[in-house]
C-alpha cells in the first residue's frame, strides 16, 4: 500500500548556494552572487595608521579612504574591506557601503576605520569584490521563500586573501 498526501510536502525544493569569494585587491570590479560584474569599481584610495579621534587612547587604527565608481545614487553595492599583513592575512575587516560614500563633488568616496590588534603588522588594505549588500533569506530561515544564491561569508581575522 502506498500512501500519498496531495498538496503536502516536507521538501519545498529550497536550495541555498553560496558564491565563491573573489580575488581581493586594492581596486576591484564589484560582482554579484553569480560572479557577474555590476559595472561598479571599488578602490582603496589611501590608508594610514593613526589614532581614531574619538578613542585616541586606544592607539593606532587603520584609517582608509575608498571610492565606488559607477555606483547608483542612494543605493548600491557593498564590499568587505580588510587590513592585511604582508602575507595577505586579514587583521581586521568591515563592510563598506557605496550608499554611505559621498564626497564633496558628488562622487562616491568615503572613509572608515579598522581596529586591529597589531597595527604595526598592517601592510595594506584590500577590498573583496563580492557584493555584500543583499542578504536574502536562507532555506534554514524560511524553507518556503528562502534559498537561492547568497554572497560568500564575510572575511574575518585570519582569512588569507
Amino acid at each position: 500500500m502506498i500512501l500519498a498526501l496531495s498538496g503536502c510536502s516536507s521538501h519545498w525544493g529550497c536550495t541555498d548556494t553560496t558564491a565563491e569569494r573573489g580575488e581581493a585587491g586594492v581596486r576591484v570590479r564589484v560582482e554579484d552572487v553569480s560572479g557577474r560584474p555590476l559595472g561598479v569599481i571599488a578602490e582603496v584610495v589611501d590608508w594610514r595608521l593613526e589614532p581614531h579621534p574619538q578613542v585616541p587612547d586606544e592607539g593606532d587604527q587603520v584609517h582608509f579612504h575608498y571610492r565606488f565608481d559607477g555606483a547608483d545614487e542612494g543605493s548600491g553595492p557593498a564590499v568587505d574591506a580588510c587590513a592585511v599583513d604582508e602575507e595577505r592575512v586579514a587583521l581586521g575587516c568591515r563592510t563598506v557601503y557605496s550608499a554611505e560614500a559621498f564626497g564633496p563633488d558628488g562622487d562616491h568616496t568615503g572613509d572608515d576605520w579598522l581596529a586591529v590588534e597589531h597595527p604595526e603588522q598592517v601592510a595594506g588594505v584590500l577590498l573583496i569584490p563580492n557584493d555584500q549588500s543583499y542578504h536574502g533569506r536562507t532555506c534554514e530561515q524560511d524553507v518556503k521563500d528562502g534559498g537561492g544564491p547568497h554572497p560568500p561569508k564575510p572575511a574575518g581575522v585570519g582569512d588569507r586573501l
